[in-house]
């Protein structure tokens, strides 16, 4: 591979060869695609679909200005492609890159004609960006803990490698109505969350008439967030390991058929379920999966992949939600710094003894020296490293004693904190910073209320979680948290300001997910004030062990909480307080600049 080197003027930018035939390929092609676009001889829509499959998009900055996704299944990631990355942000885009809500790698910034140097780059250490975007089959998301948790059935990590495998660069795949998103979990705490995707993948576990325990899969269809937000339905109560990616697979074929391809924003699987009916796209998955058996592709039986790795649990598949789910509520105390990082970053799975950590990522983020640094922590301690929905990376394969070297090592990167994946960990979707859709600088705004939540001494509360997306489209997943806000232009003594919807009691697990309830709309300057009031009133007022949305029932639900935030919600003159009025992280007065934007998770 190329040598990781500082940015200096005589750096080699010389990209390493790219071993993988379906990598090269996937280069070679978008070498011939930039340059008939260059040269004028490829349109600008062609390109854009053909430019969005592979994974790059337009930024709202305009110009040659790209954004680069780095596809990666279930988070995985080396020692060898973190190193790699760094060697791009430094060289090619802003100095850090960007962990998403989907598990993937993005970096911003990145000028189109450098693009194929870049995927050579990364194509040398086997990292794609093949259909990270676009109308296709996104990156497979699966629980980051999986093969860790001391709670899941099954360890879902092969699945979801076999579902990366048999489902990248499929034909079925190319051109959907829509993107298609698969996510699995091993065990109901649903860390990987799929209860809001197209096909969401749960282990589960079944009783047979002679009294064995045989392990599976519910398999959940067409949730969704975005404006028009929709619980997944289960497709049928178990599904043998054998019947997964058929099942999985019939999926996606009744959605390539039925899908509305004249109107991209009624086109997900949501909106098939809504045209169908359930109980006939129900009958249609069935009835397709029944008869693939005759295609040529047909992919059932246990996959290879499952196969060469198992899928033999770390947890004993029992139990209440764990402390890495989202519900259980614990502040931590004045202990020393490593106590406090232990109890709140550290994992252990039950049945394999295995011992995870996790290191925290602020707002997703993870400037070169951290890249570099993560790369060395993986050598130096023989362990794994994943990247989190709630963007951060967990450590896994660690053993005890190396726990007070990995604190000390982690504190040198400040990515010791302790709360990462709990309401320290503020995540965030890029917002008005880069993406045309956003009306406000979410980034700003999860800033403010980090900072906030260390000034009141309320960042290591955990089982509450603060999402923010900078608009209704739900990037940052507003929808689930416990206290979500999404952007909003507002208008205010005759000016237009930047503004929030704040949003209480959402949730995902136990196979259920309930999306939070509007409280109030606040000006985007008072948001972290309101945040800060939420949370002080749940930790004075919660009984032991209860969880955020059972306090907010007791309490009268959101509508109730948010009466004692109306003050809140009043925006000030502006001759008074001008800096409502202008967003964060902007010095000019606020503008609502909504683009034509090709980002969205």
């Amino acid at each position: 591979m190329a040598v990781i080197t500082s940015a200096v003027p005589d750096v080699d930018l010389t990209p390493a060869e790219v071993t993988n035939p379906d990598i090269a390929a996937d280069i070679a092609k978008f070498e011939t695609m930039l340059d008939g676009y260059l040269a004028g001889d490829v349109d600008e829509d062609v390109f854009r679909v053909f430019r969005l499959t592979n994974g790059i998009y337009g930024q709202r900055q305009g110009g040659r200005n790209q954004m680069i996704r780095v596809r990666m299944p279930y988070g995985t990631i080396t020692a060898d492609q973190l190193d790699m990355l760094g060697f791009v942000a430094q060289n090619y885009s802003r100095q850090w890159g960007h962990i998403t809500t989907r598990q993937n790698i993005q970096m911003h910034f990145v000028q189109l004609e450098q693009i194929p140097e870049v995927m050579k780059h990364l194509g040398s250490v086997g990292l794609t960006t093949r259909e990270a975007c676009g109308d296709t089959i996104r990156n497979v998301q699966g629980c980051h803990l999986a093969g860790a948790c001391p709670y899941e059935v099954l360890d879902v990590s092969a699945w979801a490698e076999a579902a990366n495998d048999h489902f990248i660069r499929n034909p079925l795949g190319q051109r959907l109505p829509r993107k298609f998103k698969i996510n699995f979990s091993g065990c109901d705490t649903d860390c990987g969350q799929a209860m809001f995707n197209d096909a969401g993948v749960i282990a589960v576990t079944r009783t047979l008439n002679d009294g064995t325990i045989e392990a599976g899969f519910r398999v959940f269809v067409a949730g969704g967030l975005g404006a028009n937000p929709h619980a997944a339905l289960a497709i049928e109560d178990f599904t043998t390991k054998e019947d997964l990616l058929p099942t999985i697979e019939a999926i996606l074929r009744v959605f390539e058929q039925t899908g509305k391809r004249d109107n991209k924003l009624r086109a997900r699987m949501k909106w098939v379920v809504g045209e169908l009916g359930w109980e006939e796209t129900q009958r249609r998955i069935l009835a397709s999966r029944r008869l693939l058996v005759a295609s040529s592709s047909w992919p059932g039986g246990i996959p290879e992949a499952v196969r060469r790795s198992g899928d033999a649990p770390a947890g004993r598949g029992a139990g209440p939600l764990s402390e890495i789910g989202q519900g259980i509520n614990v502040a931590f105390g004045a202990r020393t710094p490593y106590d406090r990082w232990e109890a709140a970053n550290v994992v252990r799975g039950a049945a394999n003894g295995t011992v995870s950590a996790y290191a925290w990522c602020r707002l997703g983020d993870i400037t070169v020296e951290q890249f570099h640094g993560m790369a060395r922590v993986v050598r130096d301690f023989g362990v794994e490293v994943r990247a989190t929905n709630r963007q951060n990376f967990i450590l896994r394969g660690l053993d005890d004693a190396q726990l007070p070297e990995l604190f000390a090592r982690l504190g040198e990167l400040d990515m010791a904190q302790p709360g990462a994946e709990l309401v320290r960990d503020v995540v965030s979707c890029p917002g008005a910073d880069t993406c045309g859709l956003a009306v406000t600088q979410s980034r700003g705004l999860a800033n403010a209320i980090g900072e906030e939540l260390e000034a009141h001494g309320l960042a290591e509360v955990a089982g509450v979680r603060i999402n923010i997306s900078g608009c209704t489209n739900s990037c940052g997943h507003h929808h689930t948290a416990d206290i979500g806000f999404f952007g909003a232009e507002r208008r205010a003594h005759g000016q237009s300001a930047p503004g929030y919807q704040m949003l209480l009691g959402g949730y995902v697990g136990d196979q259920q997910i309930e999306f939070g309830a509007k409280a109030l709309r606040l000006p985007a300057k008072a948001a972290p004030a309101a945040a800060i009031r939420v949370l002080q009133r749940f930790t004075e007022e919660r009984a032991a062990g209860e969880r955020f949305p059972d306090w907010l029932d007791r309490v009268g639900g959101a509508r109730a909480v948010a009466k004692g935030l109306e003050d809140l919600g009043v925006f000030p003159e502006p001759a008074v307080a001008p800096d409502f009025y202008v967003d964060f992280d902007e010095t000019a007065p606020y503008i609502a600049d909504v683009g034509v934007s090709e980002c969205a998770t």
